[in-house]
């Protein structure tokens, strides 16, 4: 993984498919303080509560058989929203100089999803990426993981 660098006033968005953070750095690279910004809840269920219908099914014409769908991976698909919402978030963050640079924390689902929805005025404010879950660490731990990386 590529080394990050915590610069003072440095934006992290430490995000997974339910919560997210954005914190900033009010301490300087060697020691850093990170101080919480917003916090950002997304109630997401796993698929079996979300979804109670079974997969449809069709018949192939050519043949006797049924065949069935793939049943819908509802809690992937709120994931995906969720970093929808924070992408349009960093966005108005961004259009009024909240922050000159950021660093993205997520899970590599998220971070995928977070890259196909960021604007070009967010993507351009990209210091850095690590694909980690680190939403449930306490703020102190994350300083100590990303300054140990």
């Amino acid at each position: 993984m590529a080394q990050i660098r915590l610069e003072h006033n440095i934006w992290l968005l430490v995000a997974d498919g339910e919560k997210a953070l954005l914190l900033r750095n009010e301490g300087d690279p060697r020691y850093p303080n990170l101080e919480v910004v917003r916090e950002m809840h997304d109630e997401n269920p796993p698929t079996r509560e979300q979804g109670t219908d079974t997969p449809g099914r069709y018949l192939d014409a050519a043949n006797v058989h049924k065949s069935g769908f793939d049943e819908t991976d509802w809690h992937r698909i709120e994931k995906e929203r969720f970093a929808e919402e924070i992408a349009d978030r960093l966005y108005h963050l961004a259009h009024r100089r909240r922050f000159e640079k950021i660093i993205l924390v997520a899970p590599p689902l998220v971070l995928g999803a977070l890259r196909k929805a960021l604007h070009k005025e967010v993507s351009d404010r990209v210091a850095g990426e690590v694909p980690k879950t680190l939403t449930k660490h306490s703020v102190w731990e994350i300083e100590r993981v990303l300054t140990k990386e």
